[in-house]
């Protein structure tokens, strides 16, 4: 396979995920071009990570990070809103959070491509949800019922800047706490210990209100068929806190962004 060949398919995503970097198509582009002059003249590279993809983007990511200007944060007028807000992050959480929530890479592959090793990705994953919760602060509602968990994924919400508005352990509370006090965000778990399901109390609140739901659970191969509508966030159990943090991150984000784009056709 030639190089064109092997790389061709990832192209469309890694100027995607240049633009949501640098918060511009322009700028995005003359970065995804550096990478490519850079692959003509070694094509070794290709064979540096575990795919073509991998290397790819650690290419892209090590001429990014050799210019200074890119090491510090800050606005860009020519950015559209939601690329704004990515742009308040500190450019190395941005660039882990873009990798994982944006891109769906593997924590490893993720921190393979920074140059960093897995705990220190986490770290920047959980940073960079820290400052974009600052941004996009939200009235979170748990449904949980196993209260160990239930209790970790209320700390994590609240350091990420969020408030909690109330743990539900039942489909029956679930539809009375958010009835009563109408959730930016929920997290669920979709098989609870009574007997109900959680999915069922999401499918029936998301018939009176619109909200980004993160569904959790032991068993993400039973939604996750391609038989039918699939929950868009899914966590497995066991969880790690980097992972729920970038996935809470990327369902307010991409939740506000796709308001907007409605607001703007109507």
């Amino acid at each position: 396979m030639s190089t064109s060949q092997a790389i061709a398919p990832y192209l469309p995503f890694l100027r995607r995920y240049a633009r949501a970097l640098t918060g511009s198509q322009s700028s995005g582009d003359a970065y995804v071009a550096a990478a490519l002059e850079a692959l003509i003249e070694d094509t070794s590279i290709l064979d540096s990570a575990s795919s073509p993809r991998v290397a790819l983007y650690h290419l892209f990511s090590k001429i990014w990070n050799s210019v200074v200007v890119n090491s510090k944060s800050g606005p860009d007028s020519t950015a559209l809103p939601a690329e704004q807000r990515l742009s308040q992050i500190t450019p190395r959480p941005r660039q882990a959070f873009l990798l994982i929530a944006l891109e769906g890479f593997s924590e490893a592959d993720a921190a393979t491509i920074l140059d960093v090793d897995v705990p220190t990705l986490r770290q920047l994953v959980e940073e960079s949800g820290r400052e974009l919760a600052a941004e996009i602060a939200t009235d979170v509602m748990i449904i949980e019922d196993e209260p160990f968990i239930a209790m970790d994924l209320e700390g994590l919400v609240e350091s990420l800047g969020h408030r909690v508005l109330g743990v539900a352990r039942t489909h029956s509370e679930a539809i009375t706490l958010a009835k009563a006090k109408r959730p930016g965000l929920i997290l669920a778990d979709i098989q609870l210990a009574d007997g109900s399901s959680g999915l069922d109390a999401v499918n029936e609140l998301l018939r009176s209100f619109e909200v980004p739901v993160i569904f959790i659970t032991a068993y993400p191969e039973r939604f996750l068929t391609g038989e039918r509508p699939e929950p868009a966030f899914l966590i497995a159990k066991p969880f790690q806190p980097a992972t729920v943090s970038a996935v809470i991150s990327q369902a307010l984000f991409f939740e506000r962004n796709a308001r907007r784009r409605e607001r703007r056709a109507s």
